[in-house]
């Protein structure tokens, strides 16, 4: 009989994971961190209570163990033979614990034996690897320490793993699969039919991860990816036997600091046609397989809000179609969900509840989205109970993305084994603090009557439970995607519909902007410290460049319908008649190549259907899409100094400049200064414009921020009376409002020609920067920063105008000269090698190389696709042969 995952067992009401007083029941190694005392130490163990509701240690494990039993019981009946002893000798235990006997240990070898006995844990081999917990690297998905040229890495790789089983049917037999000891194996998966295993491996030091395949019984291993200076992490089986996972073959960077980014990735099942299926600036790790056949995977991206909990759960087709929100995009704490695998039986997933600046681990939930898409509300579960406290719903705090990195003990890796039982690798030693090399995992079996038995430990950690078993395969999807490199298609039913669109009156969205959120291609030593930490500098206080692709017309019934780029990472603002933004996405969405996708509107629950009471069709879908045209001529990144600039100096600088009344309110000039320009430093500093920058996760209600919400705006529409009439034409209006709307941006992309100065933007050097704020007298290191910036001291287009020589040009004209010649040497800095964004700026150093090896995987890319169109079959190795034949 299989009994793989359990699908003898009828479905499961919710309410089963809502048992009260979830306590931690452990084996006597552990008991010590859950009840504050030593368990080593004899003859007090039954006198010392729990400081857990009152209760006695003995009376918490046979509270948790009983119901386990039974449900063993009801579960396998025949196959489960030993239950009703099992009780016999619990009912014996606790009788005389009643008595006074010492009856600890005794229960904690029943508890033991009575679990272990469980079909699903005794009844096939446990698959686990053996590897060092990974070195902390800044961020939960950088944990692979690449050792590809020119890629930023502050992990140590820690060698030394292997792929095992343990045969708990078998006296706890373990068989090594392959043994790395200077490499490492991980993210194991094993076939639907139980015979072939999957994982990542990554052999020695120089060496990357790639894809490898292996019998259950260690023979037959088979290397399936191959591309150089690529890792190829989190691998997974789909229902047809081609294989999902994800990679760096793209090579984009956090926004947010430096590290190379991952995205999901196909290939048939030998490895052939190798394709990108999702196209997220950020990173993208496959969790499960759903049981509808789609991808369940963690991802973390952020559109014109902050870096530290925009990591949550979605779904995909396994053709990279209909990507959309499973749970948590808008939750602040947890700041990443991820390890997710779909419960058997049920519509509950169980997830790690993890931090932004913490290892791949945290506290364990189980999270029943048809409760709701965020908060506390659909987290049946958790384990510690006392993590449930961390969990926030929308808006209830900000900037607590890091609060699972104190929750203890971690877990990572869980494993359902049915609606009841779960495996997981847990902490055994060390504080679970990221830079503790003393920390390390075992196996451990978890219910959700309270029990967690630690099964199998071994150094230097215990990691990837799962059984060698058969399991039900899902559906396999019918592909959607074309492989055309063609447009994608939008459609939007009514963009008034949601909660996100109070107070919007009917009639008032006039058109929608599509926006392209780039990816992030290039990174540089210098820093610029906005939310977060960008190199180099790019905006004041958000991370992302933007790109208009176009302006479509929403119907009068709301709706709208429009052709995209495929493949292409998009966000959509809605603009009333004045071009004024009303409301933004904060998230990016992504067309395949002939994908028709749509949405209700601008709603607050994905789940909700369409409304029908109407029975009309939109009257945006009764005609042909809508193309993009462009803003005010071709699609472009948007450039600051090109797109904005221009309208201030012909209307606002012989007012607003150095030197002029006007001026001492507000400086329009376009002069460069250390990092930006004066007029952006000055309308940011002293906010006349009201954007939300790397703001809060919640959604932010129409009309809250942007041009609607930005004083500039005000005087500019003559609704401030302290400023004379301004009479701007519409295309400069416009110029102004989109830039605000699309959250102030600055530079066109992250390139640079000063890529290790200030910043990497300033044009003099850091001794050059230190000697000038010790001639002047100021602290020239809060230049690089929004946070304590003093304003824009420095002009590099008119240095004899900068105000940081005001203080010393009379009183030391010596430090003046020299301060003075310090910026000038900057301004001829900038005319010989100008920066992106300045004419005459050309590519060049690191950026150039990073740009060329961009090309060339997106040229792997389109091959791949080209052979999957033709019906061929292209490999990588075929890539590293035609490599090494080159070099001969």
């Amino acid at each position: 009989m299989d009994i793989g995952f359990d699908s003898k067992k009828e479905v499961r009401t919710a309410d089963r994971f809502l048992s009260p007083g979830v306590t931690l029941v452990l084996c006597a190694l552990l008991l010590s961190a859950v009840f504050g005392q030593s368990v080593e130490a004899e003859g007090n163990r039954d006198s010392e209570y729990s400081p857990l509701a009152g209760r006695h240690p003995v009376e918490h494990v046979a509270a948790s163990l009983r119901p386990a039993i039974r449900d063993l019981m009801e579960t396998f009946g025949r196959e489960y033979p030993r239950g009703d002893a099992f009780l016999l000798r619990l009912d014996a235990i606790q009788e005389r614990f009643a008595r006074g006997a010492h009856a600890f240990d005794e229960l904690l070898a029943l508890q033991r034996e009575a679990l272990l006995a469980n079909p699903l844990v005794s009844g096939r081999p446990i698959l686990y690897v053996v590897r060092h917990q990974y070195n902390y690297d800044h961020h939960n998905t950088h944990n692979f320490a690449p050792d590809a040229k020119n890629e930023f890495n502050q992990g140590e790789f820690r060698p030394g793993g292997a792929l095992k089983t343990i045969d708990f049917g078998n006296g706890g037999k373990v068989a090594t699969l392959l043994d790395v000891p200077d490499g490492v194996i991980r993210d194991p998966r094993v076939r639907w039919d139980g015979e072939r295993v999957l994982f990542s491996m990554r052999q020695h030091r120089e060496d990357s991860y790639h894809i490898y395949e292996i019998n259950k019984d260690g023979t037959g291993l088979t290397q399936l990816t191959f591309l150089e200076d690529v890792d190829d992490i989190h691998p997974l089986y789909l229902p047809n036997g081609d294989i999902v996972f994800s990679s760096t073959r793209e090579p984009k960077y956090c926004m947010c600091n430096r590290h190379i980014m991952g995205n999901i990735y196909r290939m048939e099942s030998d490895g052939a046609n190798i394709h990108q299926i999702t196209k997220n600036t950020l990173f993208d790790r496959p969790n499960d397989i759903m049981p509808d056949g789609s991808i369940l995977y963690d991802r973390w991206e952020y559109v014109d809000r902050n870096f530290g909990d925009a990591q949550a759960l979605w779904t995909v087709n396994p053709d990279g179609t209909n990507q959309a929100i499973y749970w948590g995009n808008n939750t602040p704490s947890p700041g990443a969900v991820i390890d997710a695998r779909s419960i058997p039986g049920t519509e509950l997933a169980i997830a790690v509840f993890s931090s932004c600046h913490d290892l791949s681990w945290g506290a364990l939930a189980i999270i029943d989205r048809r409760l709701g898409l965020d908060g506390r509300g659909p987290v049946r579960r958790i384990w510690p109970e006392n993590a449930m406290e961390r969990v926030r719903d929308p808006g209830a705090a900000n900037n607590v993305w890091d609060d699972f990195v104190s929750v203890t003990p971690k877990y990572k890796d869980p494993c359902p084994l049915n609606d009841t039982f779960f495996l997981v690798s847990r902490l055994t030693r060390g504080s679970g603090q990221p830079h503790d090399h003393d920390n390390r995992t075992g196996i451990f079996l978890l219910d959700i009557f309270g029990n967690e038995l630690l099964l199998h430990e071994e150094s230097p950690g215990c990691f990837n439970p799962m059984p060698v078993t058969r399991r039900s395969r899902p559906p396999e999807s019918v592909y959607r995607r074309d492989f055309e490199d063609a447009e994608g298609y939008f459609y939007v039913q009514d963009v008034y519909e949601g909660a996100y669109m109070a107070g919007v009156e009917r009639g008032a969205v006039k058109y929608l902007r599509v926006v392209e959120s780039p990816e992030k291609r290039y990174w540089v030593p210098g820093q610029w410290n906005a939310q977060g930490q960008t190199h180099p500098g790019v905006n004041w206080h958000s991370f992302e460049t933007k790109r208009i692709l176009g302006t479509v017309p929403v119907e009068e019934d709301g709706s709208a319908y429009f052709a995209v780029p495929s493949d292409t990472f998009l966000y959509f603002q809605l603009l009333d008649e004045k071009g004024m933004m009303v409301q933004s996405m904060r998230s990016g969405t992504v067309a395949q190549s002939g994908e028709l996708l749509g949405c209700i509107g601008c709603h607050d629950d994905r789940r909700m259907a369409p409304p029908t009471a109407t029975g009309r069709m939109p009257e945006a879908t009764r005609r042909s899409p809508d193309t993009l045209t462009g803003w005010h001529g071709a699609a472009r990144m948007f450039d600051y100094m090109t797109e904005v600039q221009p309208v201030f100096d012909e209307h606002c600088v012989r007012c607003h400049d150095f030197g002029e009344p006007a001026g001492e309110t507000l400086i329009l000039a376009p002069d460069r200064n250390l990092i930006y320009n004066t007029s952006y430093n000055e309308l940011w500093r002293k906010r006349y414009i009201n954007v939300v920058g790397g703001g809060p996760a919640e959604v932010q209600p129409a009309y809250s921020w942007g041009s609607h919400a930005s004083p500039l705006v005000r005087v500019l529409l003559n609704e401030h009376d302290t400023h004379e009439p301004v009479e701007l034409p519409h295309e400069a209006f416009d110029r102004i409002v989109a830039w605000i709307d699309m959250n102030a941006v600055f530079y066109p992309d992250y390139s640079t020609s000063y890529p290790t100065h200030p910043g990497g933007r300033s044009p003099i050097d850091h001794e050059q920067t230190n000697k000038l704020g010790a001639l002047t007298g100021w602290d020239l290191n809060q230049q690089f920063g929004h946070n304590a910036n003093q304003g824009p001291l420095v002009t590099f287009d008119r240095p004899e105008m900068s105000p940081i020589l005001s203080a010393i040009k009379d009183s030391d004209p010596s430090a003046y000269r020299e301060a003075l010649e310090i910026i000038e040497l900057g301004k001829e800095a900038f005319a010989a090698n100008p920066d992106v964004g300045m004419d005459g700026y050309v590519i060049s150093g690191i950026d150039l190389w990073r740009e060329e090896k961009y090309q060339e995987r997106l040229k792997i890319e389109q091959q791949n696709r080209k052979a999957i169109r033709r019906g061929e079959q292209r490999y990588d190795w075929q890539l590293t042969e035609s490599a090494a034949s080159d070099t001969k």
